[in-house]
């Protein structure tokens, strides 16, 4: 498919979403949303893609929304205004579900929606320049749309100070803070999320998946009893999968497994 504000590129099990806006430091508007929305519902359904980068041109990762776009938006109706919210919340939504780990290549800095679109990727790699900022309160708004993902990837307490100060904070911050996995310098990005890339494509790609819908659903869970059947039913039904099968005899006889070939 072809995008109006992506690049969407594949080699071998990974596809590459990368934000194509940078003379507007890639701010989002209703044809970004609605592409990457697509993009990445397309590359969920493609059975041979493992991992999926998201990255972006030019100097920032994203400065949220778009000046023009937010203009529109001031004359909008209520319900035109909760369809478009509801557009946005979908986007952040399709990429937090993705079956295929998602890696944010974070080249610069992330406000506003920015923030959401990082944290709701699974691992992110950022450049030690890149700077972040939660700015929504500076224009008399609020961050809800984003506020699940950041808030699970920034931590309750550290939200609760970006959130209402609108303060921006570095990359040793980030990831101090958890919201940064890893921070690299410029040089090292590339490198850096190749590596990872590798290494989620080095495993059991159901496994993999299974992984991320795994954390998603403990998260928080309360521990008890049916949480513990549902452990066990789950290792369970991977021990039984043809990939569990292959991969415990691949070592046992000391040789690659399948998916590796």
């Amino acid at each position: 498919m072809q995008y109006e504000t992506l690049i969407v590129t594949f080699a071998s099990h990974v596809a590459t979403v990368t934000l194509n806006r940078p003379d507007v430091r890639n701010a989002f508007n209703e044809t970004m949303i609605a592409d990457v929305t697509a993009a990445f519902r397309e590359i969920d359904a493609r059975d041979e893609i493992r991992v999926v980068v998201l990255a972006a041109n030019g100097k920032a990762f994203c400065a949220g929304g778009d000046l023009n776009w937010m203009k529109k938006m001031a004359g909008y109706s209520d319900d035109e205004n909760r369809a478009d919210a509801m557009r946005l919340a979908t986007m952040l939504d399709t990429i937090y579900r993705c079956s295929k780990p998602v890696i944010a290549r974070v080249n610069g800095d992330a406000y506003a929606g920015g923030m959401g679109l990082l944290s709701a990727c699974d691992i992110v790699i950022a450049a030690h320049a890149a700077r972040f900022c939660l700015s929504e309160v500076r224009l008399g708004l609020i961050p809800a749309t984003i506020a699940p993902y950041v808030i699970r990837a920034l931590g309750e307490q550290a939200s609760r100070r970006y959130f209402i100060t609108a303060e921006p904070f570095d990359c040793a911050t980030a990831l101090r803070l958890g919201l940064v996995s890893e921070a690299v310098d410029d040089a090292q990005l590339d490198e850096t999320v190749q590596r990872i890339a590798d290494a989620v494509c080095a495993n059991g790609p159901h496994a993999v998946r299974a992984c991320k819908q795994l954390v998603q659903d403990m998260a928080g869970a309360t521990l008890d009893t049916a949480l513990i059947e549902e452990t066990a039913a789950r290792i369970a039904r991977i021990r039984a999968s043809a990939e569990g099968r292959e991969g415990v005899a691949s070592f046992l006889e000391k040789r690659t497994p399948s998916w590796r070939s």
